[in-house]
């Protein structure tokens, strides 16, 4: 038997936590059942020992930032008897709180990435991931990832083809995704620099238009290499990335909500080239133009 602690912890999601008890309730259903048996938590937690401990997305409040003393010393001391700690979207800040995260490979919310790499500096985080399975650790991105962490506990702990079934039940789609598919570019603008803000501004204004690092460093009146420098410390990106996700999220804006060409989309946005502007929309997004207008653009966009 799998024993599973869902944490209701103070403005946890509510559907998540029911949700998740609901996803191993069907895998039990089926013949062979799954071998889930999972208890609903507080902060005043039990003292069993659990094999998996889920920590579900927060509704935004400040609790995920400080959670409770025995909330804290509770997960410790079920990861040091074994338990595999998992965590979606802000419950992965109380993770973090619990335990060493150093040199762990962890996903959270996209909107929150920068926030948790200024809290657990030292993690590997990879915020384009929906999910990722570091062994004894499994930690989930978006609000909505609990789905996710759900099936990939399914899936590892009874059998895949449950796993599939219980999506079906749910009509969840059970195919890998990744978090960047549903990412929007927000790039940081509460540095406090003016110059670097106006360069922002004029780049927001003019993103079709080409604008070499000199040019960039002109407009803000420092040298070219003490530009880089500063606007990479602003903006966490250095100019070329900077200019390229600004470039890719308005094309990402025009196939969602206009009919526009892919190649006339790409010419829109400052590329002259169609293939590179194909690869790197690839690169950014993990999908082509044509995949992303199919999963998020208009039914009658013509392609």
């Amino acid at each position: 038997m799998i024993k599973i602690a869902i944490v209701s912890y103070p403005d946890s999601l509510q559907s998540a936590v029911f949700g998740l008890a609901e996803m191993f309730h069907l895998a039990n259903r089926n013949d062979p059942p799954a071998p889930f048996q999972c208890d609903i938590v507080t902060e005043d937690v039990p003292s069993r020992a659990y094999n998996i401990v889920i920590l579900p997305p927060n509704l935004g409040s400040e609790y995920t930032e400080q959670a409770s003393d025995s909330l804290n010393t509770w997960l410790c001391d079920q990861k040091q008897q074994g338990a595999i700690l998992c965590a979606a979207c802000a419950g992965c800040f109380i993770l973090g709180q619990s335990i060493d995260l150093t040199g762990r490979r962890v996903t959270t919310h996209w909107a929150l990435a920068d926030k948790f790499r200024t809290t657990f500096p030292k993690t590997e985080l990879d915020s384009d991931k929906i999910l990722i399975n570091d062994g004894d650790l499994i930690t989930a991105g978006g609000l909505m990832a609990w789905v996710d962490l759900g099936l990939e506990l399914i899936a590892q702990f009874s059998s895949p083809t449950i796993m599939r079934k219980v999506g079906k039940t749910m009509v969840v789609d059970t195919a890998r995704r990744e978090q960047r598919f549903y990412k929007r570019f927000s790039p940081r603008r509460d540095h406090g620099d003016q110059a670097v803000l106006n360069l922002q501004n004029h780049l927001e204004e003019h993103y079709h238009q080409p604008m070499t690092v000199s040019k960039m460093a002109d407009f803000c009146g420092l040298e070219p290499r003490s530009f880089l420098r500063h606007f990479t410390k602003c903006c966490q990106l250095t100019p070329k990335l900077y200019q390229q996700q600004l470039r890719i999220q308005k094309a990402c804006d025009l196939l969602e909500g206009t009919p526009q060409t892919i190649d006339q989309i790409s010419y829109h946005v400052g590329y002259e080239d169609i293939s590179a502007f194909r690869r790197t929309f690839v690169k950014v997004m993990g999908l082509t133009p044509r995949d992303f207008r199919n999963r998020f653009g208009e039914a009658s966009f013509a392609l």
